[in-house]
């Protein structure tokens, strides 16, 4: 991405959101709409997600300032579900999307959402992962989230937050409510 005459120039790093605490994503959105607000641009590719959002929704009103692919099967995967070889393929697949869009000069910031859990479920290789960020330009931000960061993805990471539950609404019987989880 070039600098422009006056513009400061952008040292991007890797930011990691991991945990068993509520607002991985969420961080990550906040963090592409503050850009956006600045005129940068953001890829987000979903792994593990194939759902209607609203953040799908709002990615569409702020175009082309914030785009977002979904590469998982309908819905979502969870820790009881088995994991296909379709599964594996699609998330393939949404990594070498992940790496043109990276690699395209047109993104300020990748996010690569629920990443680190796709690792853990081994829908994904964790080599594939760091040759990914291995690649990384200086000055594109690349932002991983997703409960359970290998320790090798956040030894390489320049920030790592850990979301952390103390307390949970779902634990009373509150399901996932349209514009909060959805």
């Amino acid at each position: 991405m070039e600098t422009k005459p006056g513009e400061r120039s952008f040292k991007g790093l890797i930011q990691v959101y991991t945990g068993n605490g509520k607002g991985k994503t969420t961080a990550a959105l906040g963090l592409a709409l503050r850009a956006a607000g600045h005129g940068m641009k953001t890829y987000i590719g979903q792994f593990l997600k194939g759902q209607p959002t609203g953040e799908i929704q709002a990615s569409e009103k702020l175009a082309p300032l914030v785009r977002i692919e979904q590469f998982g099967r309908k819905g979502f995967i969870h820790v009881t579900d088995s994991v296909d070889d379709a599964d594996v393929d699609r998330a393939r697949r949404g990594l070498r999307k992940s790496l043109e869009a990276m690699l395209s000069g047109e993104f300020r910031i990748i996010v690569l959402d629920e990443v680190n859990t796709a690792v853990h479920f081994k829908i994904l290789s964790e080599q594939d992962v760091l040759d990914f960020l291995a690649r990384k330009p200086k000055d594109v931000e690349v932002v991983l989230t997703g409960r359970y960061a290998p320790p090798a993805i956040i030894e390489r990471a320049d920030l790592v937050t850990e979301m952390r539950e103390l307390k949970h609404y779902g634990d009373r019987g509150v399901k996932a409510r349209e514009g909060i989880e959805k």
